[in-house]
This record gives structure tokens, sequence and C-alpha cells, in this order.
């Protein structure tokens, strides 16, 4: 009974957090990207490049354009089912996006023109803030869908063209993503910067828009990567001592309340056997394991290393076949 209400809890956060990542992926875009036309690739990039060129259709609606013949073709190309997360997650952000829309711009020509300067009656207007407006935009969104991502769910979009470039023509997932949003930023290049498809005359620094899309994405997939994997900040540490060092084991295992494993080992030249320890801490115990391992033996040679992930009792659970992971 305390299981099941549990995993009843844990499913209603999931689902909790998978509106709550899409609102606030919403928000980055409605209020910092989408008014500056910054394209900082995937759907709603290419989205913001098709407003550009149909001003009566919103970047939402194109978002639903997009993702669900996407959505279609993940079934029909990739097999199995999309889940029921994946959906809501990639049917929720364009509603969103387009309810903020209309309930920030004052009328139908200030929301068909994304005018930044009516932005809530000109109160958030960032237009001589460029790279100000990229880096908060690209941050809030990187937050909103490493929230999605950590509920279990995708937005969809170009992460589905990846898969099935990485199936059928065998170009690595992350690769593929990098093709994809280049292909959407030249598109921005072309119809935003020099003005293809438009009757308005463009601006002479329109074309730098390109260079600040390209720092969204990448400040996007950094604190998407911080978001689903936390601040990576693990260490390995190995410890080759020609004594046994009882204090140090005592120390890890009482006093820091982890774990490590000991490896019989001998030095290649001397050939006298050796205890090799093996163990991963988090970044503020390494100068206490150090101070430790200097008062049992000062001449323990020691290696302290980055560990990437760590997974395991005390660690993080081993993911999911399935579970999305970035690169």
């Amino acid at each position: 009974m305390i299981m099941e209400n549990k995993n009843i809890k844990e499913t209603i956060l999931s689902w909790v957090n998978i509106f709550l990542g899409c609102t606030i992926m919403g928000a980055g875009f409605v209020f910092f990207i989408n008014p500056y036309n910054i394209v900082p690739g995937g759907v709603y990039g290419l989205s913001i490049v098709c407003h550009n060129l149909i001003p009566s259709i919103q970047v939402g609606t194109f978002g639903y354009m997009f993702d669900i013949p996407l959505m279609i073709i993940s079934v029909l190309l990739l097999g199995g089912k999309l889940g029921g997360r994946t959906i809501a997650a990639a049917l929720t952000t364009p509603f969103i996006m387009n309810f903020l829309s209309w309930l920030i711009y004052p009328n139908e020509e200030a929301l068909q023109s994304l005018d930044p300067t009516q932005l809530l009656g000109g109160t958030m207007d960032m237009s001589e803030h460029l790279m100000l407006t990229t880096i908060i935009g690209a941050v809030i969104i990187g937050i909103g869908q490493g929230i999605v991502v950590r509920a279990q769910a995708t937005t969809g979009g170009t992460d589905i063209i990846a898969m099935i470039m990485q199936k059928y023509l065998h170009i690595k997932f992350s690769n593929a993503i990098l093709m994809c949003d280049g292909v959407v930023v030249t598109l921005g290049l072309l119809v935003i910067g020099f003005g293809i498809g438009s009757t308005e005359e463009v601006g002479q620094a329109s074309w730098l828009l390109s260079f600040y899309s390209l720092i969204a994405i990448y400040v996007t997939s950094r604190v998407l990567a911080r978001v689903i994997n936390g601040a990576k900040e693990d260490k390995m540490l190995f410890v080759i001592s020609e004594k046994p060092l009882p204090d140090l084991h005592k120390f890890i295992l009482e006093d820091m309340d982890r774990t490590a494993t000991l490896i019989k080992s001998s030095g290649l030249y001397t050939k006298e056997e050796k205890q090799m320890l093996f163990l991963v801490v988090s970044n503020k115990e390494v100068p206490g394991v150090k101070h430790t391992i200097k008062a049992c033996d000062p001449r323990a040679f020691v290696i302290v290393t980055d560990a990437y992930d760590t997974f395991g009792e005390g660690w993080k659970p081993l993911p999911d076949k399935g579970d999305v992971e970035p690169e």
C-alpha cells in the first residue's frame, strides 16, 4: 500500500514537472527569444523563421504543424509507440507559447509582429541588450527542457529527425542534432538576416542575429545537460600504498559513510605487492581524503581524476532503456 502511494505521488509529480517545464520553456521563447528573431535551432527555431514569412500564424501554431507530423513519422519509421508524456509535452508547449503571446501583447498587430516595444506595455523591451536577452532566454529554455527530460519525456521536434538520421543514415545522434540546428540557423539567416521572402527593408545588422542564435544553441545545450546530470563534480581516487591503511579505511567507512574497492597489485619494477584502493567521492570530500592519506602514508601514490557519471548505491540509479540523456 505504501509502495502504491509512493508510485502515485511520483507519477503525479512527474506530470506536474512536465507541465512546469513546458511552461518555463514557453516563457523563455515568448519573452526573450521570439520578439528578437533569435533562431535557437530546433522546431521552434524553424517556427520563428516561418512566422517571419507568415506573421498571421503564431510561432506555437507552426510548432504544432511540425511536431504532429514528426510524431507520426516517428511511429512509422522508428517503430514502437510514443509515450504519453512526450505527446503531452509536444502538444502543451505550443499552446503555452500561443497563450502567453496572446496575453502579453495589446493588439493583433503587435501580436503578429511580435513587437518587443509593446511587450507587456514596453516594460520588457530588451532590443538594446540582445546578448543579455539571448543568454537569459537560452538559460530559461534549457531549464524548462531539462525539467521535461528529467520527468522522462521529450518535446519531440528535431530529436525525432536526428533519431531517423541515426537509424537510416548511420549519423551519430549528436551530429545529427547539430546538422538540424545548422539548417535551421541557415534558414534564419536567409529569411531574417537577408530578408528573403520579406517585403520590408532589412536592417544592416539583422544577419548578426545568426551569431546570437548560435550562442543560444550552445547555452541551452549546456544548461540542459546541467539540469539533467547535475554539476558532474564527482572525483575518482586511486590510492597505492606499500602498507595497509586501516585508518584510511575507517575514515572512508565511518566518517564519510562510503565504501571503496581494494585491489591487489604489484610494482612493475620492484615486483613488490601493494594495496590499491579505488573510490569515488564528491569534490568537497577530496581534501579530507587527501589529508587522511598523508597522515596514514606520506609516501602513498594518489591519483585524483574526474568521474563523468557515477551510478550505483549512494549515487544515481542506472538509466532505464529509452531514457533520454545528453551526450
